[in-house]
């Protein structure tokens, strides 16, 4: 993958369902840092609750949703928003946190030299740093990214923050993400890092890029049962051959 110099047209991607509480407030914290032709993508998962409504009412043209009939799960939601994605750098956002003001233009600007980009997170209204899984206080991401295989080490132990909240992606790596393959389909955020670390191309930025809500319903940062995190360290692994096999099958 070769950098591009001016990353242009901006296209936020959101998956949406039962959002309703908080999503007003979110696409606000987003709006606010896009120009006027960017975009957001919002993919209703089949919602319950008035959670489309609440998004159509902001009435701003930049933001286009898409309500799929049946839920599907949100990594096929976020999917369906990538494909749909038609500018030059990709943001990745959930419904229910605060985006920092700067985040879009510091995201942008990492996204000229390197495919993928993520940031850290802090808890929204305190600001207190995100504990980490291992009894961390302030879990971040390392500072050297290019220490791709002890970071590919730590990620199949589920002990690096890359939450798709946090994340981007420049267009053209859309070729290597898209389309999830099906050992991706619970943990997105984690495919789209190892693509970005076995091409040598991310960006850790030491910058809070996400204010966190904490609710009864996050889908990510939960607590898994044993048996499904073995399954999750067997996916990893045939994350890592695919991302592997898309590598060498890519033009150079």
């Amino acid at each position: 993958m070769t950098a591009v110099s001016a990353p242009g047209r901006v296209s936020v991607c959101m998956a949406t369902y039962n959002g309703a509480a908080y999503v007003e407030e979110q696409l606000v914290s987003i709006l606010d840092q896009l120009g006027a032709e960017d975009e957001v993508v919002v993919v209703d998962d089949a919602s319950t609750d008035d959670t489309v409504a609440r998004v159509r009412a902001l009435g701003d043209p930049r933001v286009e949703v898409r309500e799929t009939p049946v839920n599907r799960g949100y990594a096929a939601a976020f999917e369906d928003a990538l494909s749909a994605a038609r500018g030059d750098v990709v943001l990745l956002s959930d419904q229910d946190d605060v985006w920092p003001a700067g985040r879009v233009q510091a995201m942008t600007a990492a996204l000229s030299g390197a495919m993928v980009v993520a940031g850290n997170l802090s808890l929204l209204g305190s600001g207190a740093p995100m504990p980490g899984p291992f009894g961390q206080a302030d879990w971040r991401l390392p500072e050297d990214e290019r220490r791709r295989f002890r970071i590919l080490a730590a990620l199949f132990a589920s002990n690096v923050p890359y939450f798709g909240s946090a994340m981007g992606v420049r267009r053209d790596a859309l070729a290597l993400v898209l389309p999830f393959p099906a050992s991706a389909r619970e943990l997105p955020d984690a495919w789209i890092a190892v693509n970005g670390l076995l091409n040598r191309s991310i960006a850790h930025l030491d910058e809070v890029v996400v204010l966190r809500r904490i609710h009864d319903h996050n889908t990510s940062g939960r607590r898994r049962a044993w048996r499904r995190v073995a399954v999750g360290r067997w996916l990893f692994l045939r994350m890592v051959a695919e991302a592997r096999r898309r590598r060498r099958a890519s033009p150079s």
